[in-house]
């Protein structure tokens, strides 16, 4: 089924997909997960699943767009630093989305949920990981091929919880604090994102209507998250962070349940 075949969306849908890319664009710039937010509401309106997903990613892209720009503007991302990142990420993301095509996902959806509570516990009781920037671990070649290559494959592949994994990594990894490792998050975000976006395009799943409607409101969205991340801080982000690890693993928990 192609975006052609969709029925036309009533004239209220518009404001509603406006309000939830705002939302969504404003949580996902300071902590991820806000995907948790658009593609419940993207199904709601009697989209096809594939589609859906195809308009959750042109949405996305201006987000995690957006977010990138000003963190870039804000000198908390030097783009230089991230090339690599962004070329095995890119090569990663590749990968995973062509893999999803054969490949049964539901083991993997099992896994994730742990993953996700390491992640959640680990930040919880080291209050003082992402305060400040610390000595790397791994060299920024070494880092950018493993955390871009096995990331970028994940979020193409299949997704939730890619933003919280590439926190941690560049915290664990390259020590950054955790404003840092935020704004370089969003740069591999955008990275996959569009990679993935690419094929949706190629294969007709996207209603560029619903999916720009969103997209602007991402923009504002992630324009005012950023902008509060980088006023406020480290004390800032680790909250809403948290709940948000803690929100998409409740989530995925949840549909094991409903599935299986």
């Amino acid at each position: 089924m192609t975006a052609a075949t969709i029925p036309a969306l009533p004239f209220w849908a518009f404001p509603a997909l406006f309000a939830t890319g705002l939302v969504a664009g404003f949580v996902d710039s300071i902590a991820g997960g806000g995907g948790l937010i658009t593609l419940p509401v993207v199904l709601s309106l009697g989209m096809p699943p594939r589609v859906a997903l195809g308009v959750n990613k042109l949405q996305a892209t201006f987000g995690s767009g957006s977010a990138a720009w000003h963190y870039r503007k804000s000198d908390v991302v030097s783009l230089g630093d991230c090339k690599l990142g962004v070329l095995f990420t890119l090569l990663g993301a590749v990968g995973g989305t062509i893999c999803v095509q054969f490949i049964d996902t539901r083991h993997l959806k099992q896994l994730i949920p742990i993953l996700l509570l390491a992640v959640l516990a680990y930040v919880i009781f080291r209050p003082k990981l992402g305060a400040e920037d610390i000595h790397p671990r791994l060299p920024r070649t070494t880092f950018y091929a493993l955390a871009g290559l096995v990331l970028g494959f994940y979020d193409g592949f299949l997704g939730p919880g890619t933003g919280s994994f590439w926190t941690m990594a560049f915290m664990l990894g390259l020590g950054f604090n955790l404003t840092r490792a935020t704004g370089y998050t969003k740069v591999m975000n955008f990275t996959s994102n569009v990679t993935s976006l690419a094929v949706f395009l190629a294969a007709g799943q996207v209603v560029y209507t619903a999916g720009l409607t969103m997209g602007l409101g991402q923009l504002i969205g992630a324009k005012f998250g950023s902008g509060m991340v980088v006023s406020r801080g480290t004390r800032f982000i680790r909250p809403v962070f948290i709940t948000m690890v803690l929100a998409v693993t409740i989530k995925l928990l949840y549909d094991s349940a409903k599935n299986g």
